[in-house]
């Protein structure tokens, strides 16, 4: 009995084995295929009148009062016989409405969702890059973008990314219906159509740094702090040295010369600006920033794309990294902190209300 106990461990061990072998070997198979493929990467597209169609019809069809009974069935046989017979025409008048569909223009729709180092903004230019080879020059391309700002530099690329698609030739509309500041808005301001929803936030057309310093901690305890450089201004402003009168006026001097780059680049885009009285760092909302010439129209761009699918096709386009599980996890993490906040803030929120 022992013995028997003994073969089927070792025969299951061993069948782990193989298993987990076959499994490795078929894995490392699949990464090899696939690392030459546009680096792992996935185009997606969706037509979003498709789309809308079908939520019309599924909404329709449920909206409708149910029929029972032998009467309805008898009035609907001749209908399902006609239609078999009709079945060719209908085929006909399909093929008819794609080639008129063939002609209409297109609408590319691209999402820029900005963090503070915008990293979005490598998929971005692929993205872009994408809709500039088959795009032609009757098309339009919609970017709906969300951003607070953040880093100069890489904001910096992320409008020169956005500012290919004019240069392309392309109408270019940004429809921000939450916020576009700051770094933010120095991409929007490249379009050649900028909506924004009634209360979505714009400008902050300004530059802000902060650095913080403990060198009189260090001082205290008796802790020295040798900071060296080959260049007068090298380092102006430093976390553990001791900060000069000069180093101050040289870093307020950069962020001047930064904000003048920034008004430049707005004036540029928006020449009716009038960028001296806007380029304080304040914020305006949508129907406000209308009034300054920040934006063009308020519009959502559910609104703005729901208008353009009477006329156009409209594509949403977007490229996704293939994603392991531990990204999988870290995302599901992330999101479950972010409900359970958002739900504690909610509930602040409603018993300060019933405070009152």
């Amino acid at each position: 009995m022992g013995d028997w106990v003994i073969n089927i461990v070792t025969f299951f061990i061993q069948a782990v084995i193989v298993i987990g072998l076959v499994g490795l070997t078929a894995l490392l198979f699949r990464r090899a295929k696939s690392g030459g493929d546009d680096d792992g990467l996935t185009l997606h597209i969706e037509t979003l009148n498709d789309q809308r169609r079908q939520r019309h019809r599924q909404l329709d069809t449920a909206s409708k009062e149910p029929k029972r009974g032998k009467k309805w069935w008898h009035a609907l046989c001749p209908k399902r016989k006609a239609g078999r017979k009709d079945k060719n025409a209908e085929k006909t008048s399909s093929q008819e409405d794609s080639a008129e569909q063939g002609k209409q223009p297109r609408v590319w729709v691209l999402d820029f969702y900005g963090d503070i180092k915008a990293s979005a903004t490598e998929h971005f230019a692929e993205e872009i890059s994408a809709v500039i080879d088959v795009a032609s020059a009757d098309d339009e391309v919609v970017v709906r973008l969300e951003s607070g700002g953040g880093l100069v530099h890489a904001y910096g690329l992320a409008a020169a990314e956005l500012e290919r698609l004019t240069a392309a030739g392309l109408a270019t509309t940004v429809c921000i219906d939450k916020v576009a500041a700051s770094g933010g808005y120095l991409m929007a301001c490249t379009a050649s159509h900028i909506k924004a929803a009634p209360f979505a936030v714009l400008g902050s057309i300004g530059v802000v740094a902060q650095v913080p310093n403990v060198h009189r901690l260090l001082k205290r305890h008796d802790i020295d702090v040798e900071l060296l450089t080959a260049g007068k201004y090298k380092r102006t402003l430093t976390v553990l040295g001791e900060n000069t009168e000069e180093g101050r006026e040289k870093f307020i001097g950069d962020l001047e010369n930064t904000h003048r780059l920034f008004k430049d680049y707005v004036s540029r885009h928006r020449p009716a600006v009038d960028i001296e009285m806007l380029a304080t760092g304040e914020i305006w909302y949508g129907s406000e920033a209308l009034d300054h010439g920040l934006i063009d129209s308020v519009q959502t761009s559910e609104a703005y794309l729901v208008e353009r699918m009477q006329q156009a096709r409209v594509f949403s386009v977007w490229l996704e990294a293939p994603q392991s599980l531990g990204d999988r996890l870290g995302i599901a993490i992330s999101a479950g902190v972010e409900r359970a906040g958002v739900k504690a803030l909610g509930a602040l929120e409603a018993a300060r209300w019933q405070k009152h």
